[in-house]
């Protein structure tokens, strides 16, 4: 499994119109591209527990994507519907970091 990690920080002035219309686009992208297993959006805890480490950039909100493999990415990653969202993410956020793992072992 392929896991698309993107960490993103939106501009100060987005308003909640412009944050819903790129949410409403990360919707219709994990809808309708094929090989996209999974999506989830989350924000940051509010009150960091004692382990998180200070003197870094800060990134409120997290979006994971899985994949089935390298060519899922890459296909997702290609479609229209990611160029349309990658402009409007791209159009919204102050800050990113974007990282791709290929995930081997479940630990349980």
């Amino acid at each position: 499994m392929i896991v698309h990690v993107v960490l993103f920080r939106p501009r100060p002035d987005v308003g909640d119109a412009e944050r819903e219309g790129l949410f409403e686009a990360m919707r219709v992208a994990a809808r309708e591209i094929p090989s996209v297993r999974g999506f989830r959006i989350g924000q940051h805890i509010a009150q960091p527990v004692p382990y998180v480490m200070g003197g870094f950039p800060s990134f409120p909100w997290v979006a994971l994507l899985e994949f089935e493999d390298e060519a899922g990415l890459r296909a997702y990653l290609s479609h229209p519907l990611h160029v349309a969202l990658g402009q409007r993410f791209n159009a919204a956020a102050e800050a990113a970091m974007i990282y791709d793992y290929t995930i081997t072992d479940d630990l349980r």
